[in-house]
């Protein structure tokens, strides 16, 4: 009889670790959310829906590292579960047809996925599900051909928003406690849940078809609201037009988050983004917004509405996101920066092939360059081939008919052979299938459609020619000069200033070495609207002109750059390598350059001043303690770095 029951035991747990969709759908979700940031804490009561589709003995939630209190409720009544830090277990049997209600209370101190951040003191707390697992935080699942309907209720101090997906139904404060209630109406993959608490503003607009887009900032960011979002609305009707399909959801949000991991994350409805991507007006001519904000509205389609089955077929989410991205920044920026784009990342994916790090896009191991780049070129390929009517008619068909359900790469490609009229077998085993990426044609198809490019092609001064004086003066674009400058800077003359912004950039990048005809055109440049050139140029004039390194240091004393203080950092370490530069506090300006390695700065900020104190032969106490503890981080740059750095001053002692 023990064996029986162990045999019955063991086959029940084996289910739990297998595909379930097929027999149970679990159709909404209700959460109520609690946090204790000191304590890294998330608590709450969350309700599941779910309809049995065929007999089933069991059904499982995912939940990773998870405190249940007291036993979950199914259907109003107790029942008994079994719990191994990953899964949630429940015995039935379950009926065909049946409709039942499990419900669960909980807590977790996560270690991924929700992270609890301090920023200017304030707490800033996201989630990141994609590639971590929203189980982490939330009983849910990590399969993501299981779509929910997922409603967000939360509480938190007066003070502070959260932000979820969906529509926020209800907000109000209490005795001192915010509390925040949002809807959702149609399912999605539980990696795409979002939320997020911190102190925001918002500003809003409407899209032409009558979509709320909510913008929000920090508080102390409104005169960056408008370079951060710049084209935002643009983007949004552009897409809806371009894909024919209407914008899926209720309404469409961005918040840029402390310390992210990446540059952004599509949550429906809901996408969450890098707070360095909040710039000025002159940030914004060198690191904006633009291409990160059209790739996730992308993915609201493509990713979220219609979801890859397995990342075998994960290019259908990436490749089409940098696809219409692409479109979208060719509506804004025109052709040339279309094909440019695409130019690059041919070349990219050339040199990967030579590397031997080559995949076939249905690899589910290939790289981000793959899924992403090589997608992108599939798409407008295909779309080439096949004509613009088919492909739009194609890729319409393909959302209505898989809407808020999964796909393959086959049902797409099925829609866009039936409106051909032709197989695409050839064209998927070259662009799809095969190993390396087609280089040739790539390059054959950008000839074909654009001057631009033949232009660039056509420019090469690797070895040195009359024409390369030619290219700097007349005809050729501003990209074409670029790529002069990088091959023969020797060839910048006076006259190359009078261009335009990136070429003037290109002069602060390649020409390190100045010529003293050219010290007046090239002091100039720390006025460009730029600050990458700021950056070059105050660091090029300091080294070719010592005795007027005085007066760049007064004139740059003010500029900051980025969020990682690219200007500032490099000031302030020039100005301690001044010594007759007596016009600041030099142990004030030490401290403040050593106080960029804590904790609460960006990890961007952070490993700038760690390589400066690096530099300078001065990590040391303060700086080393902090370097210990960025081993710890959540953000895997930061940590790879400071354990290479820490390596790196042990073998120096």
């Amino acid at each position: 009889m023990k064996k029986l029951l162990f045999i019955t035991f063991l086959f029940q747990i084996s289910f739990c670790f297998s595909q379930q969709t097929a027999y149970v759908d679990f159709k909404a979700a209700d959460a109520i959310l609690g946090f204790d940031p000191d304590s890294s804490k998330v608590f709450g009561t969350i309700a599941y829906k779910f309809e049995v589709l065929k007999p089933i003995d069991s059904i499982f939630i995912d939940a990773k590292n998870m405190v249940f209190e007291g036993e979950p409720f199914l259907n109003g009544k107790r029942t008994k579960y079994l719990y191994d830090r990953e899964r949630l277990c429940f015995y039935g049997p379950f009926d065909e047809d049946s409709l039942n209600t499990v419900t669960l209370n909980y807590y977790a101190h996560p270690k991924k996925t929700l992270y609890f951040l301090k920023r200017n003191g304030d707490w800033n707390i996201w989630t990141q599900g994609q590639g971590k697992y929203t189980s982490n935080w939330l009983p849910s699942f990590d399969d993501v051909n299981e779509k929910v309907v997922f409603n967000i209720r939360a509480f938190f101090e007066e003070g502070y928003r959260v932000i979820s997906n969906g529509k926020l139904s209800k907000e109000e404060v209490d005795n001192g406690v915010y509390d925040a209630l949002y809807d959702s109406k149609k399912p999605m993959s539980s990696y795409l849940v979002a939320l997020v608490v911190g102190k925001y503003n918002k500003k809003t607009e409407t899209s032409k078809s009558g979509i709320p887009l909510e913008y929000y900032y920090y508080p102390e960011d409104s005169l960056k609201v408008e370079p951060t979002y710049r084209y935002s609305k643009q983007m949004f009707d552009f897409l809806e037009e371009e894909i024919g399909f209407a914008y899926p959801w209720q309404n469409y949000k961005q918040v840029p988050v402390h310390d992210f991991l990446y540059a952004g994350m599509e949550n429906t409805s809901c996408t969450i983004f890098s707070d360095a991507f909040v710039v000025d007006d002159i940030g914004f001519n060198d690191k904006n917004y633009v291409n990160v904000n059209a790739h996730e509205l992308a993915h609201q389609w493509f990713g979220n509405l219609v979801t890859a089955t397995s990342s075998e077929h994960h290019w259908l989410q990436e490749g089409f996101a940098t696809y219409y991205a692409l479109l979208a920044e060719r509506d804004i920026f025109g052709d040339n920066h279309y094909y440019f784009e695409l130019y690059k990342s041919a070349v990219d994916l050339g040199r990967q092939d030579i590397d031997g790090k080559g995949t076939s896009l249905l690899n589910p191991k290939s790289s981000s360059l793959t899924f992403y780049q090589r997608g992108a070129w599939v798409l407008h390929a295909l779309r080439t081939l096949v004509g613009d009517k088919v492909f739009k008619s194609a890729v319409k068909n393909y959302l209505e008919k898989h809407q808020f359900a999964n796909v393959e790469t086959y049902d797409f490609i099925k829609e866009v052979e039936r409106l051909y009229g032709k197989s695409l077998t050839r064209f998927v085993n070259v662009w799809i299938k095969q190993k390396d990426f087609p280089l040739d044609a790539a390059f054959g198809l950008l000839k074909e459609q654009s001057t631009f490019i033949n232009e660039y092609l056509m420019v090469d001064c690797q070895v040195k020619s009359s024409k390369c004086e030619d290219y700097l003066k007349y005809y050729v674009s501003d990209k074409a000069k670029v790529k002069v400058i990088s091959q023969a800077p020797e060839l910048v003359t006076k006259d190359t200033f009078k261009h335009g912004l990136k070429v003037r950039q290109a002069i602060s990048q390649y020409v390190t070495k100045i010529p003293l005809e050219m010290k007046e055109d090239y002091e100039s440049l720390l006025d460009d609207k730029s600050y990458i050139t700021i950056e070059n140029a105050l660091y090029n004039l300091w080294s070719s002109f010592p005795e007027e390194r005085a007066k760049y240091l007064s004139k740059t004393r003010n500029i900051v750059g980025f969020s990682d203080k690219n200007v500032r950092l490099l000031w302030i370490v020039l100005n301690l390598s001044t010594p007759f530069y007596q016009a600041d506090n030099k142990q004030g300006l030490y401290e403040e350059l050593l106080g960029y390695t804590d904790k609460k700065h960006n990890a961007d900020l952070r490993m700038k001043a760690f390589q400066y104190l690096d530099l300078m032969k001065s990590c040391d106490g303060i700086c080393k303690s902090n370097l210990e503890s960025a081993k710890a981080h959540h953000n895997w740059r930061l940590v790879k770095f400071a354990k290479q750095l820490s390596e790196k001053l042990q073998n120096k002692q």
